[in-house]
């Protein structure tokens, strides 16, 4: 009967901690918009080195945090960069194959002279 029941509570175990996390991640705003996460992003910075020193004092470890580095990177801004480089590079792709494909067969020809 245990061999039965304990492939159950492994899945129920699982789905629980991967439901748990999903709705902490749509809790605290990853999953909406650029802004949404880039305020968690900073909450994040804010909450987890004074999270990790406690933690820290709670098990007795007296390891220095090295300091958070200054990114000056804003994810909003540089979110649809990407795309945009993206779908700009699709679109001149048949230009660029034309002008490829014309380059090759003047080489070509010029090999055959």
């Amino acid at each position: 009967m245990a061999a039965r029941i304990l492939p159950v509570v492994k899945l129920a175990t699982k789905v629980t901690i991967a439901g748990g996390a999903l709705y902490v991640a749509y809790d605290s705003g990853l999953l909406g918009s650029s802004e949404q996460g880039s305020v968690a992003l900073e909450k994040a910075k804010a909450a987890v080195p004074p999270a990790v020193e406690e933690w820290m004092k709670y098990f007795g470890l007296q390891t220095q945090l090295p300091t958070m580095p200054k990114v000056e990177f804003s994810p909003v801004q540089a979110w649809n960069s990407g795309v945009r480089w993206s779908i700009s590079t699709l679109s001149d792709a048949p230009t660029k194959a034309t002008e490829y494909t014309n380059q090759g067969l003047q080489y070509l020809k010029d090999l055959i002279k």
